[in-house]
């Protein structure tokens, strides 16, 4: 008797949920073969039409801008203290430059973001300075970094999306905005988009993403002689590949198998890529952003005095591949080095 009541309860409950999701206009869950967020072991990633809608809507392409012709005078003909894009023609240099006032200027400020509009050659603004920085680093990418980038490579626009400055920086030292609840001040148990709002290390890139640091959770055989990573080094690994989980949008069974989360063999082929993007990470962060220290005014810098620095979230933003794999850098054979086509 007891069991008959249990079923027709819960039949009960069934019953009314599906009146209700019928009655609000939902025939059915709006679920994809897309899993987006860490969480859950299936070797398969789901999403929504609302989440589809989102991410689409945050991966807004630019305006086109005209292409230019590599024919003509070049651009340090006409212009002076051109220190970068000496291999352009003058056209060319000219879309670069609509470029950066589109993607990375503010709306109100345009060329005297970068420029003294008095004297174009000024490098007074350190914004300039930044800027070729910027440069070389992103036909670096481009040229050097392949096996991340692919074809679809970056511009401009890829991290700032029209902002002077990107959305998903950090600093060492400088948690995101605390999310979720129980927070407390001892490094740990700060809940946040880094760490998957859970109680793990609340800077999970120092040491990772700009040095040479291991990720280590899980032993290689089967009682292991002597000690292992410690509990802090398990737990910020963990932190970090929550972080790159949420930066891309994706569940862990993007790049590993559940059954066997160290074993390469047995993991997908972006989990090669992720590496490649995690080794370009710490090449960008070391050779242009730390170099670019000197140049920060102190309204720029983190609570510890360093420089903004970049990770997966900088250039993904919440997508399996920036934009949504919609290659810019087809489009600008200038950003791509000497040897672009």
């Amino acid at each position: 008797m007891r069991n008959l009541v249990l079923l027709f309860t819960l039949a009960t409950v069934v019953l009314l949920t599906t009146a209700m999701l019928f009655t609000a206009g939902w025939t059915r869950p709006p679920i994809h073969g897309i899993q987006s967020g860490y969480r859950g072991l299936a070797m398969d990633q789901l999403s929504t039409n609302e989440s589809e809608r989102l991410l689409k809507l945050a991966n807004t392409l630019p305006e086109p801008i005209d292409k230019a012709s590599a024919d003509g005078d070049k651009a340090t003909s006409v212009y002076k203290n051109v220190k970068v894009l000496t291999d352009l023609s003058i056209d060319q240099f000219n879309r670069v430059m609509l470029g950066f006032a589109a993607w990375v200027a503010p709306q109100d400020q345009g060329c005297a973001y970068c420029h003294n509009v008095e004297n174009m050659a000024d490098d007074g603004l350190y914004t300039k300075r930044v800027a070729r920085v910027m440069l070389k680093m992103t036909r670096h990418i481009n040229s050097d970094w392949q096996g991340h980038v692919g074809a679809v490579g970056v511009t401009c626009y890829t991290c700032h999306r029209g902002q002077p400055v990107p959305a998903n920086i950090w600093f060492k030292g400088a948690p995101s905005p605390t999310e979720g609840f129980a927070t407390n001040n001892d490094g740990l148990g700060h809940p946040n988009k880094i760490n998957g709002s859970t109680g793990l290390s609340a800077d999970p890139f120092s040491g990772y993403l700009d040095g040479d640091g291991v990720a280590r959770v899980q032993a290689t055989h089967a009682l292991p002689v002597g000690y292992g990573a410690p509990i802090q080094q398990t737990e910020k690994t963990y932190a970090l590949m929550m972080s790159l989980s949420t930066s891309l949008g994706v569940n862990c069974t993007f790049c590993h198998n559940s059954r066997a989360f160290a074993q390469w063999p047995e993991s997908t082929p972006q989990r090669v890529v992720a590496w490649h993007g995690i080794e370009m990470t710490r090449d960008l962060n070391a050779h242009y952003l730390e170099a670019l220290k000197s140049e920060w005014p102190p309204n720029r810098l983190g609570p510890t005095g360093d420089g903004p620095k970049l990770y997966c979230a900088t250039c993904h933003q919440g997508a399996p591949k920036p934009l949504l794999g919609v290659s810019l850098a087809k489009d600008w054979p200038e950003l791509g080095g000497v040897q672009a086509h």
